[in-house]
């Protein structure tokens, strides 16, 4: 365990050393701040427009905001910050390959099936902070400004997305431990999500794939019951089990 430790430990010092912790840190901090940010100036922006809009024949009424209005900005946000964050980290294994640096490791003994764990284990857990430090920061604003109780099925609505983002970081680092460049993990991830997309769109498998979860406008309006999305959580997470556990074999039988 010493090992998985210290490597993870590398693996931390190489994220502070690169600047992507910083970018995910300044961009999950700005997407929080902005959701609440948005929704407090849309009346404020109505009244700007009000008269260029009334030459139009457009009469502005008065706008009414709440936490809906900021939560509906945070489903709207979120995918933005989820695609930085494979940007920024799916090359965790391609750009190893590329530069030769895990020779060094692992003529050093550690076992592969350590260096795998390592690095799946730091991404999941940069996703995780990055999202919910995003969503803790944007509950607050709520509650300082509004109501968050108008907002169903709130905290279950933010665990699918969630559990969607860390399937898609789980693909992201299988593909990356499987593919020789960045460009193939980004093809390989966007292609597999775009896939589940398109399987969604057929009744009868649509409460089955992962990309139900996104659909959190749903959840907070009260338009779907949370126990619609228990099949696509379940499914999830054994995609995410699979991911993460086959990444091993591959990156034992890959040439470093």
């Amino acid at each position: 365990m010493r090992s998985l430790f210290a490597f993870m430990k590398k693996e931390w010092m190489e994220q502070c050393r690169s600047g992507r912790l910083m970018i995910l840190g300044m961009l999950f901090i700005l997407f929080g701040i902005m959701n609440p940010a948005v929704a407090k100036l849309t009346p404020w922006l109505f009244q700007v427009m009000a008269d260029s809009l009334a030459e139009s024949g457009i009469t502005v009424t008065s706008v009414t905001v709440s936490a809906m209005d900021s939560w509906v900005q945070f489903f709207k946000n979120i995918p933005i910050g989820l695609i930085v964050f494979i940007l920024l980290q799916s090359s965790i294994f391609t750009r190893e390959y590329q530069t030769g640096t895990l020779v060094l490791v692992l003529t050093k003994g550690i076992e592969r099936y350590k260096v795998a764990a390592s690095k799946a284990a730091v991404l999941s857990i940069l996703w995780t902070a990055g999202y919910w430090l995003c969503f803790g920061i944007t509950f607050a604003y709520n509650a300082y400004f509004w109501d968050n109780s108008a907002a169903q099925n709130l905290a279950f609505s933010a665990v699918c997305w969630w559990m969607f983002g860390l399937w898609v970081t789980a693909l992201s680092v299988l593909l990356s431990a499987l593919a020789k460049s960045n460009t193939g993990v980004l093809a390989g991830t966007g292609g597999i999500v775009l896939a589940s997309y398109l399987i969604g769109l057929f009744p009868k498998v649509k409460e089955y794939v992962p990309t139900l979860l996104t659909d959190g406008n749903s959840l907070i309006y009260g338009v779907s019951e949370a126990r619609t999305y228990s099949a696509a959580m379940i499914v999830t997470v054994i995609l995410c089990v699979v991911c993460f556990a086959a990444c091993i074999p591959v990156f034992n039988k890959r040439q470093v």
